[in-house]
């Protein structure tokens, strides 16, 4: 590991950024230093320039993903090597904003149908109802129902429409009733004659 990536990763871990930027911002890094073939820390403003030129011209990325790689590049030269670089120098590029695929009553009807079990029919209705991020509907809890849910290091509260309130009581107990089930089932092999058998 050089000295720059070390100091680099550093910088990183101690602002407690999370591991996927940490490789996506190192990945970055090293695909500029690989387009000039020199270390990082021996190029400039100019050098940037080009880079995000040849990022739009050759290599034909969009420019979120180009907005990912600008975002390494001025950690690297402002936050690591502590350059007073303005803003102009190492410029976010512009991205189209595009209007979200709006669905109709009947759309979002038919595509809560077609989900094959309650849990899924859920899971849904309560991105439709909500709009939760993806990641706080997997780590939904049942408590969280009519209760706060935690997005990160702060509180959201989301209100949430009777349907939705009343499905999700129907997974609490049928996951309840199925826990219950194979409690049940445990006990009946544990006192099955065959284990009386074998015991015996």
């Amino acid at each position: 590991m050089t000295r720059l990536r070390k100091l680099m990763l550093d910088e990183l871990q101690r602002r407690n950024y999370a591991q996927n930027t940490v490789r996506a911002y190192i990945h970055a890094i090293e695909d500029f230093a690989k387009y000039f073939h020199r270390s990082p820390d021996r190029l400039g403003p100019e050098h940037i320039r080009e880079y995000q030129v040849h990022l739009f011209r050759d290599c034909k990325l969009s420019a979120g993903t180009i907005e990912g790689r600008t975002a390494a590049l001025r950690f690297l030269f402002v936050k690591t090597l502590r350059r007073p670089y303005l803003p102009d120098h190492i410029p976010f590029p512009k991205r189209q904003r595009r209007m979200p695929t709006v669905l109709s009553q009947e759309e979002v009807t038919r595509l809560i149908a077609s989900a094959q079990n309650l849990m899924h029919r859920t899971m849904l209705m309560m991105l439709y109802a909500t709009g939760l991020r993806r990641a706080e509907l997997c780590h939904l809890k049942v408590c969280d129902i009519d209760s706060e849910l935690k997005g990160g290091p702060t509180h959201r509260l989301i209100s949430l429409f009777p349907a939705a309130r009343t499905t999700g009581r129907d997974i609490a107990r049928e996951s309840r009733s199925a826990r219950s089930e194979a409690r049940r089932s445990v006990r009946a092999v544990r006192n099955s004659p065959r284990r009386a058998r074998r015991i015996c």
